[in-house]
């Protein structure tokens, strides 16, 4: 009997599930369906983000460290071993398409928060071998930590740089570990998911909640009604590369 290699690899990726520990990706199952849409509603997350009011507090990092602290994010101190789910660019290397001198002068060699784009038409998607990573109907593109072979064909990809690679075992360098969000291990990628396990049980995303300017807005693009819907109507806001056809649903008001 012939064994293709994608079924050998579903057959692989399940029984590493099942030995992980039943209760947690029971867990993380049951998450997921409660932060499907309900039937017959549309629900399109996305995030407005507002680089000045960002900058009203120097030096501020309230909402990287809240990201960190809920996922288990390592530490490294050797940057080539870093992983990042939110983390502040210059405005010129996270724009770079944006030539004119006069756009957001203000935001000029001033930093910009960057994660995943959550693209509404994700390169990474569609160049994993094992659907590692998939984007659900709401748009959030998520990871399944189980079936990543560490292949890295979503992180070269990815135009964002939004993903990174765990060359050493993560759990030791975890400053403070929280017994509610699975860790990682050596040789997967990972990145931001937009707190899904948050929006499944009604909660804002951790980097929204925690900012004390206000400068991140999390909601529904499909509800004219909702706070990001409004923002993009009252403001002239710019994605990242938007010429590459990905269609980021990370929009910056300048």
């Amino acid at each position: 009997m012939t064994i293709h290699r994608r079924t050998f690899l579903g057959v692989a990726g399940l029984s590493a599930v099942a030995l992980a520990g039943k209760s947690t990706i029971g867990a993380l199952a049951k998450a997921g369906e409660e932060a499907a849409p309900a039937a017959g509603a549309a629900t399109r997350w996305a995030m407005v983000i507002d680089p000045q009011r960002c900058l009203r507090k120097e030096g501020c990092k309230d909402c990287i460290g809240a990201c960190d602290k809920v996922h288990n994010v390592p530490l490294f101190k050797d940057k080539d071993h870093e992983v990042k789910w939110i983390w502040k660019e210059p405005f010129e290397n996270a724009f770079t398409g944006e030539e004119n001198p006069y756009t957001a002068e203000a935001l000029k060699d001033k930093p910009v928060l960057v994660f995943c784009n959550h693209c509404d038409n994700p390169p990474c998607v569609r160049v994993c071998p094992t659907k590692a990573t998939w984007k659900r109907e709401d748009g959030i593109v998520m990871m399944d930590w189980h079936r990543c072979i560490g292949c890295r064909y979503c992180m070269a990809a990815c135009p964002y740089g939004s993903r990174s690679f765990n060359w050493l075992d993560p759990r030791p360098r975890i400053p403070a570990l929280d017994p509610e969000f699975p860790t990682r291990t050596k040789g997967v990628v990972e990145k931001c998911t937009f707190c899904e396990e948050r929006l499944a049980k009604g909660e804002q995303p951790a980097c929204v909640e925690a900012c004390p300017e206000k400068a991140l807005v999390f909601g529904n693009l499909d509800d004219p009604a909702s706070e990001v819907r409004s923002l993009l109507r009252e403001h002239f806001t710019i994605r990242r590369k938007p010429e590459l056809g990905t269609q980021p649903e990370i929009y910056y008001i300048v």
